[in-house]
């Protein structure tokens, strides 16, 4: 088969990289791309950006493509999906009706109500004094999320009820703006995603990711700045449980409505004393968790996203996973996340990557471009997803940093504690005592 990836990041660069290993697909094109992927198949710019579904469509044609893998979810919101497939081609990604479950957090809390899903109770808000109240009522810590899309940045947490106040304010100024004020669910953090048909549900393998920007779980949320899979310290059982009280649940609930899920259903819970309860849901592959999770897949990706986009999930064999472990480490430029600085150098990932390959590591490029020199530059807020695997997860850190340390970005900055507490044995599940 031959497959179109629409994306720029180190998500779409792992999952191009891990369809060039899959022998039944011929052929992987990407649109835009970036120069880590160019590297690897042809990348075709999209003038309209990711959203235009003429321009995709045309390029899809042209390659005779046989399936579409959506990887951002601004284009699934915008429709992307609902284009390729009326235009008669398999497409992986949800519609723009079942894309709201990421693009709207107030619809999202209204599906797991309606499909008994456990999650931590949350107040809709449209104006500042309904924030006001819905802090008092949930108390601290405050947990306000802007209800839209946000680039995995809208959300914070705090015990400072000012800046909460202050966040859901700046929401709400936005044209539409609603606010959902959350209550704080404690407990470690897990992220599954979830392959979905519109009606069965493959779950795969678990990873934790680091969403603050400072060591020590400091400062504001960002994108992700690392991640690692598998979980050894999560509870036995955990993937059937959440599949069957909350991914298939909410399968079977859109498929109820009318508006079946096709693509990834990414369920971000807390392991909380209570059991697993739902922070947030996506509808695509989640970075940097995909660099680790499609690192470890063994079962040829595009079978898989095929089958799903095609309704054959229930045909499909059980996965396999390698027993290895997988780091990424996230190298941001300087300013990241308020004000990321862009058009510094990249040096040394080349080399990196050389280096790296040989003692079990690589680079996937995230927000780089090639400039008219051919330099390679930073032209994001994330620059570099750096993965590294090994027997143990102190060796996939280790592989991982040293191939890190082989970067030059002026201003750049990246969490040296990645995994740290997994790998000393110090991740808990809080249980009822």
């Amino acid at each position: 088969m031959k497959v179109l990836v629409i994306g720029s990041g180190a998500r779409e660069h792992a999952i191009v990289r891990a369809l060039t290993l899959d022998p039944t697909v011929d052929a992987v094109v990407a649109a835009p791309g970036n120069p880590g992927i160019a590297a690897l198949v042809p990348c075709e710019a999209l003038e309209g950006g990711m959203a235009d579904a003429d321009a995709v469509l045309e390029v899809a044609r042209r390659y005779e493509v046989d399936l579409v893998v959506v990887g951002p979810e601004a284009p699934l919101v915008a429709g992307l999906a609902d284009a390729v497939r009326a235009a008669g081609l398999a497409c992986f990604g949800p519609s723009s009706a079942a894309a709201v479950l990421e693009g709207s957090k107030a619809f999202a809390k209204e599906v797991m109500s309606s499909a008994d899903v456990p999650t931590g109770r949350a107040l809709v808000c449209t104006t500042v004094d309904e924030v006001d109240d819905a802090l008092g009522a949930l108390g601290a810590p405050h947990v306000v999320k802007d209800d839209g899309l946000a680039a995995g940045k809208g959300v914070v947490v705090t015990d400072d009820r000012d800046e909460a106040l202050a966040h859901g304010r700046a929401c709400l100024d936005k044209p539409g703006g609603r606010v959902v004020v959350e209550e704080y669910l404690d407990g470690p953090e897990v992220s599954l995603f979830c392959i979905c048909d519109g009606q069965h549900v493959v779950p795969l393998a678990p990873a934790q990711d680091f969403k603050r920007v400072g060591e020590g779980d400091t400062g504001p949320n960002t994108g992700g700045m690392g991640a690692y899979s598998p979980l050894d310290w999560a509870p036995a059982g955990l993937v059937d449980d959440v599949v069957a009280r909350i991914a298939q649940p909410v399968v079977d609930e859109m498929h109820r409505r009318g508006t079946p899920f096709v693509g990834v259903l990414y369920v971000g819970l807390a392991l909380t004393v209570r059991g697993p309860r739902v922070i947030e849901f996506n509808v695509r592959f989640g970075d940097p968790e995909t660099q680790v999770v499609l690192d470890r897949l063994r079962t040829p990706l595009g079978r898989l996203l095929m089958a799903a986009a095609t309704g054959r999930l229930d045909e499909l064999e059980p996965l396999r996973w390698a027993d290895e472990h997988a780091v990424t480490v996230v190298v941001a430029a300087a300013g990241y996340p308020a004000s990321p600085r862009t058009g510094d150098v990249v040096t040394g990932a080349d080399a990196a990557e050389a280096a790296a390959a040989e003692a079990g590591a690589y680079v996937l490029h995230a927000g780089t471009v090639r400039s008219a020199d051919g330099s390679l530059v930073s032209a994001g807020g994330r620059v570099l997803s750096v993965v590294g695997r090994g027997a143990t997860l102190a060796q996939a850190r280790e592989r991982a940093y040293a191939a890190v340390d082989g970067i030059g970005l002026d201003g750049s900055h990246h969490r040296r504690d990645i995994a740290e507490k997994a790998e000393r044995g110090e991740v808990a599940v809080p249980v009822a005592g």
